[in-house]
């Protein structure tokens, strides 16, 4: 069973209130947009046996018109024969002529009014049908946009991101290893310059010898230059 029972129940729907019920918006509006599709098609099929009912029914007037025409003119001849019982006989079956085209051209204008609805309810189902798309196509956005952020928290608590970083954490370990690895290396080998804050150095530590060895001297009674036998 559709969604909808007729086209009035299409155009006068109200979209937002069907999909905020609906236990999937997205299927919901497929569906939606099936049946209008469906239902316009159905219309249009309509209006189109209702506009070849009007040309045949057209077409049977102007036959009418012409059998009216036809026993107008054999009334005439039999009257001037002095035959006024085929005279008024001919008359009887122009105005069955005339009722039949009279009756013909009423239901014409009956299916002039259906035809002229069914061109508003084309008009309007249309007009449904492009919302509905829409309406579609904002679903269809949203949706990929709500998966996309599904995606992004997903790797950002991924498994890869944190072996990634564990990786990253390796290779900074690595490079700080292979830099102290070169650094022991050059001071195995001597190779390594001293640095102006090691020169600096020395020369306080031998400044603290000579204080040292000159109080010692002192202490033992010898003279600066005295000098060990």
């Amino acid at each position: 069973m559709g969604i909808f029972s007729r086209t009035r129940d299409i155009i006068a729907a109200n979209f937002n209130d069907m999909l905020d019920k609906a236990d999937d918006p997205t299927k919901m509006i497929r569906m939606i947009i099936l049946e209008m599709e469906e239902t316009l098609v159905e219309v249009r099929a309509s209006a189109a046996r209702t506009i070849a009912d009007q040309k045949e029914m057209h077409r049977a007037t102007i036959k009418l018109d012409r059998l009216q025409a036809d026993w107008s003119e054999k009334a005439q001849l039999a009257l001037s024969k002095d035959r006024e019982d085929l005279a008024r006989a001919a008359l009887v079956e122009k105005k069955k002529a005339a009722d039949m085209s009279d009756q013909l051209k009423a239901e014409i204008a009956v299916l002039d009014d259906a035809l002229r609805a069914y061109e508003k309810d084309i008009e309007k189902l249309q007009s449904r049908l492009r919302e509905a798309r829409s309406r579609q196509t904002a679903i269809a956005a949203r949706l990929e946009s709500a998966e996309n952020r599904v995606k992004l928290r997903s790797l950002m608590t991924h498994e890869r991101t944190d072996d990634a970083l564990s990786r990253f954490d390796q290779l900074e370990r690595r490079v700080d290893y292979a830099e102290g690895r070169a650094e022991s290396l050059a001071i195995a080998d001597g190779t390594g310059t001293p640095s102006l804050a090691d020169e600096i150095a020395a020369l306080e530590g031998a400044d603290k010898i000579d204080d040292e060895l000159a109080e010692m001297k002192r202490a033992l009674g010898m003279s600066d230059d005295t000098k060990e036998g």
